[in-house]
């Protein structure tokens, strides 16, 4: 009786994975990176001061607007297209220029613009970017430099956005550390929804609905005190 014999033959296949673009991502979204952030509340000390903010329940709340219907989201929707437009800098400029005509107020623009050029001068060592532009097309035209996936540099950028306010907060609330990162973790399916949905808007979809915060950025203007430049 003849034997029959069975040979499996099991391929694998492996995946190298250049860790650099994810380096790079993780250090220029850092806090410690030089872009000034700290110093920016984005009107939430304002708000503070106003009551509309008083804990971690009410920081949720306004951050997920601004995040869904406000400012972060444009500022996605501006590092998406200067992530595209990358290697065209009249179109960069463009864009640059349509996101500081958007911001609703001086300090708002001053926020975007001064954060844009520490951001250029400090990236500089990893890729060139042109200078006077607003923080988030900064940050899309130096991931697209590095070959830094679009859709990993738009939710980077707006976790390292909620990530800034949140520790603002703190501060001003005040809040505990723990109180603070229950509140980024709420956030996370906000942030990730965000990201998605701003992968198909166009520049005409720029603008917003969160007009109590950006109230609150110019209502900071003339804050008596201030910790804060915005």
């Amino acid at each position: 009786m003849p034997v029959v014999v069975i040979i499996t033959i099991t391929a694998t296949m492996t995946i190298i994975t250049d860790p650099r673009p994810l380096l790079h991502l993780l250090a220029w979204l850092s806090p410690a990176f030089p872009t000034g952030g700290f110093a920016y509340s984005h009107g939430l000390e304002w708000a503070v001061e106003a009551g509309d903010i008083k804990d971690a329940d009410t920081l949720r709340f306004w951050l997920g607007d601004v995040v869904t219907h406000g400012s972060v989201r444009s500022d996605t929707i501006l590092l998406r297209h200067a992530h595209r437009n990358a290697s065209d800098p009249k179109a960069l400029k463009e864009i640059g220029a349509l996101g500081l005509a958007a911001t609703p107020s001086r300090e708002r623009r001053d926020e975007a613009l001064n954060q844009g050029r520490a951001f250029v001068r400090a990236v500089a060592p990893w890729t060139p970017v042109p200078d006077d532009m607003p923080y988030a097309v900064a940050v899309g035209a130096a991931a697209a430099g590095k070959c830094i996936r679009e859709d990993d540099a738009a939710s980077a950028y707006i976790q390292a956005f909620v990530s800034n306010l949140i520790s603002a907060a703190v501060r001003l609330v005040p809040l505990g550390q723990t109180a603070g990162l229950g509140v980024l973790a709420a956030l996370e399916p906000v942030i990730l929804t965000t990201a998605e949905e701003t992968k198909t808007a166009t520049l005409d979809d720029l603008g917003g609905c969160t007009f109590r915060s950006d109230l609150a950025a110019m209502r900071h203007e003339t804050q008596y005190t201030r910790l804060f430049r915005s």
